[in-house]
């Protein structure tokens, strides 16, 4: 879903043993010593963004989003009929509401079904497949069903009308001329509603806030909305319209790279923290599993207890590691990243993989292998990793790829880059 920075292959959550990318724990290429090893020789102001929850425009070199939103999704809607009318022939289906073959449809609206004529109250109520609690009610012409609980995302709904003495019947007696069955598919719940709760608990460099119309929405919800539509499923269909506002002490590419409607690698790293922290696969994805554990760490006001870390490698000389956590700077040292013939690749990435410690085993330039023991072991791209490596010394190219560290330096940085951190190599 997140389309950024994700490794080519990632391991399961927090195992040990042997990186999958590497073998049995190597570096892209290498990984040891010089000569026939692992390695050649040689406070910011808040920025604030508009957000609803659909569409967005960039605007102000890449710092506001403003955002609107649709109270519905996708095709739903069928064309409607007075409140109550009457015809002379057979009772007949006119509409339906969400339409027939209505895709992208918020799983909480209610359902309509429109008839020629105005219901029986003690009529047979149409059947829904899959089903979810709520109620049907004849509401002149029409039957409406308002559901309890949402209907789960990219799910396609059968809505199913009987006709005949057991079927749908008019006030006047009359019968339904023929059985009618029409389909909707609902969407997938909202990345603005993602990016909500996940700022809420602590997962991303910002805090969220409800705007003025989301907070009157919610007003007008509480004095009578669809029950759905009130829950953290029905929400994360349609959630309310807010603002998110950067914390100050991070360097501005890591609000370059944020939107709140778009695939971004600060989105993707909030949900593996996520997931590590809530004992799941560190993969980034969006199961039904993880939105059911989001919605209760949501309900429940839960925090994420690692904080925020934001790492950036520099490769310009002298090359350099910088920690930022929860909005300051905790870490800056020299570093070691890939020589020519194996660099470290620039970009941006979420850590997925760690180990205290770990044999580094691969293949040198020139044909050779290599075994080396490293410590405080953080994969963040494929089978790069920021770790301990002994040098005589530090701050130019020498690895295969890795970002070599100094056993302090790198002692300190292993507690901070935890899974779903972003490290940033540069220059």
């Amino acid at each position: 879903m997140f389309g950024v920075g994700r490794p080519g292959k990632q391991p399961a959550e927090g195992g040990s043993g042997n990186s999958s990318d590497k073998g049995s724990g190597s570096e892209s290429g290498g990984g040891g010593k010089p000569g026939g090893h692992a390695r050649a020789g040689g406070g910011s102001r808040k920025k604030v963004i508009a957000v609803g929850v659909a569409t967005a425009a960039v605007a102000a070199a890449g710092i506001t989003f403003a955002v609107t939103h649709s109270s519905s999704s996708g095709n739903q809607q069928a064309s409607g009929l007075p409140g109550n009318s009457t015809s002379t022939g057979p009772m007949k289906v006119t509409s339906m509401t969400p339409a027939s073959k209505a895709t992208g449809v918020d799983g909480a609206m209610p359902i309509t079904v429109r008839f020629t004529d105005p219901v029986a109250g003690n009529s047979a109520k149409p059947q829904l497949s899959p089903s979810v609690p709520g109620n049907w009610t004849a509401v002149g012409n029409a039957l409406v069903f308002t559901p309890q609980t949402p209907f789960s995302p990219t799910t396609k709904i059968t809505v199913t009308v009987p006709n005949g003495p057991t079927g749908v019947r008019a006030e006047g007696g009359g019968l339904l001329s023929a059985p009618v069955s029409e389909q909707f598919t609902t969407g997938s719940y909202s990345q603005g509603a993602l990016a909500e709760m996940l700022a809420q608990q602590g997962y991303l460099p910002m805090s969220w806030s409800p705007s003025s119309n989301g907070l009157v929405r919610a007003e007008n919800e509480e004095a009578g909305a669809d029950p759905a539509s009130l829950t953290a499923a029905g929400q994360a269909y349609n959630p309310p319209a807010g603002t998110f506002s950067f914390d100050s002490g991070y360097p501005s590419m890591l609000q370059s790279m944020w939107s709140p409607d778009q695939p971004n690698v600060l989105l993707r790293g909030a949900v593996m923290a996520f997931e590590s922290e809530h004992n799941m696969t560190i993969d980034g994805n969006l199961t039904p599993r993880f939105w059911k554990a989001l919605f209760r760490a949501s309900a429940k006001g839960e925090q994420n207890t690692n904080g925020y870390t934001y790492a950036v490698a520099s490769k310009n000389l002298p090359e350099t590691l910088t920690i930022y956590h929860n909005g300051r700077e905790v870490e800056r040292t020299l570093a070691n990243t890939g020589i020519p013939d194996s660099p470290t690749v620039d970009g941006t990435f979420p850590v997925y993989e760690k180990f205290r410690f770990q044999i580094m085993s691969g293949t040198n330039p020139d044909g050779s292998s290599y075994a080396d023991p490293v410590s405080f072991v953080s994969y963040f791209n494929g089978g790069d990793a920021v770790h301990y490596f002994p040098r005589g010394s530090y701050g130019f190219q020498q690895s295969l790829g890795c970002v070599e560290l100094p056993w302090n330096s790198a002692e300190e940085a292993y507690p901070y880059l935890t899974y779903g951190s972003l490290v940033t190599v540069t220059g």
